[in-house]
């Protein structure tokens, strides 16, 4: 779309005063006609040449030099005609501030001339006057606005957005012929105004999106467990009817294999819950001491259980981050408990809070979580935060591994702006680090 320079917010047509030149050629033909009458009556009623000459004269100092007031009506019209082209009425803009979605009103050029609220919402602060390109910078839907201007025919029109999160949207294009002589489409001639109305499908694509993966996953993590408790039933029923060892064994494997689908179930549920507030950013401030504090408290019995001490190194009294304290407690969980269960062969954990560059203002901080144990190899990091990734299959199953953690980490960052590092090495251990964006804490 091509950008032109914006319009004055009251615009008005530049009509010049007539010169007295185009006022005698306008009336040219009327002067001809007096000096006509002026001749025939010198020739043929013997009025004196003098008195014919000087009245044609008088009339050409009035052509000239006098406005008419039919012409200036004339232009008045056109005027007002050119004026209400350019700029929507309020029987327009009412009807768009009434549209739930945001939506704006250009000119054939591609100038934005009304925006409704939705839109200032959504888009921010945007003023008419401006190139539509501006505000709206999808490739696709300003290639459908030039094609609707060139074919006067509307388009509907889908496009993904990736950043920040991802984001999927449809737009309705269609021109607006304002009623006049010249309404209608014509060869050649642009629309009056264009109406763009965009619409958020990303809660409807997440809700598909989610009920597919859950339908998928589950049915492939849940057949184990299944088969297992399915076997075991039929075992209690047939030769072990009357072993009460073997029956009791049974009893208890068939509980584990219960709870592991249990904590499978409860995962990908959570994984769904995020994943339908990804592209809304928390707004409340929380303290990542105070969520590291309460993490290390709530899994100290399990370091126990597991001869794993949890360091934490906090040189702040506090870390004020945006963020939703329930899903950063989450996140905070998942990774210290990841570092017990995987790096409990290095004995400790130690835990981290710092500022990413301590004279910024306002504070960039990093949550650091990392192991001594075994490490992971390079080859497995990319595909860490995926879901139903794992290093080792059995040994994430034998520790009631669901496969989900760092996938529930990564979604909860995404919706906090926040971002995952993670460094390892085979016997050095692994360091996750997450990165907050600076608040405007202050």
């Amino acid at each position: 779309m091509t950008e032109v320079p914006s319009e004055p917010a009251n615009p008005a047509v530049d009509y010049k005063p007539a010169s007295p030149f185009s006022r005698l050629r306008e009336a040219r033909w009327q002067l001809m006609t007096a000096a006509g009458l002026a001749l025939a009556s010198n020739v043929f009623f013997d009025v004196p040449w003098q008195a014919a000459l000087g009245a044609v004269v008088l009339l050409v100092g009035v052509a000239a030099y006098v406005p008419r007031r039919l012409r200036s009506r004339r232009l008045e019209v056109v005027k007002q005609r050119e004026l209400r082209r350019m700029w929507p009425g309020t029987g327009m803009k009412v009807t768009v501030d009434a549209l739930p979605s945001p939506c704006f009103v250009a000119d054939g050029r591609g100038i934005t001339r009304y925006i409704n609220q939705a839109a200032l919402k959504r888009y921010g602060e945007l003023k008419p006057g401006d190139p539509l390109s501006f505000s709206l910078r999808a490739p696709s839907l300003l290639e459908a606005f030039d094609r609707v201007c060139s074919s006067g025919a509307a388009e509907r029109i889908n496009w993904t957005e990736k950043v920040p999160t991802e984001a999927w949207f449809e737009a309705h294009v269609s021109p607006v012929y304002m009623p006049g002589p010249s309404a209608g489409v014509k060869a050649g001639r642009l629309p009056d105004f264009v109406l763009v109305v965009i619409q958020d499908l990303s809660e409807q694509r997440r809700l598909e999106r989610m009920r597919t993966d859950f339908v998928a996953n589950a049915s492939h993590e849940l057949r184990t467990p299944l088969a297992s408790l399915t076997g075991f039933i039929e075992t209690i029923q047939g030769p072990a009817r009357d072993d009460p060892a073997a029956r009791d064994r049974f009893l208890q494997i068939m509980l584990e294999q219960a709870g592991r689908m249990r904590r499978l179930i409860d995962d990908i549920l959570s994984l769904s819950r995020i994943e339908l507030k990804a592209h809304v950013k928390p707004a409340a401030l929380v303290d990542l001491v105070e969520i590291v504090r309460h993490t290390t408290d709530a899994l100290a019995p399990l370091a126990r259980d597991m001869n794993v001490e949890i360091e934490t190194d906090i040189g702040v009294g506090e870390a004020l981050v945006r963020g939703d304290r329930d899903e950063l407690i989450q996140v905070t969980e998942n990774l210290i408990e990841n570092g017990l269960k995987y790096g409990s062969t290095g004995e400790k954990v130690a835990v981290s809070i710092k500022p990413v560059d301590p004279d910024a203002e306002p504070v960039n901080w990093s949550l650091v979580v990392r192991d001594f144990g075994e490490g992971i190899p390079a080859e497995h990091l990319p595909r860490l935060t995926e879901r139903f990734y794992r290093v080792d299959v059995d040994s994430s199953r034998a520790l009631k591994g669901t496969g989900l953690g760092l996938a529930i980490v990564k979604h909860i960052l995404n919706r906090h702006r926040a971002r995952l590092e993670i460094e390892s090495a085979p016997g050095e251990g692994a360091a996750f680090k997450v990165h907050f964006p600076a608040s405007d804490a202050d």
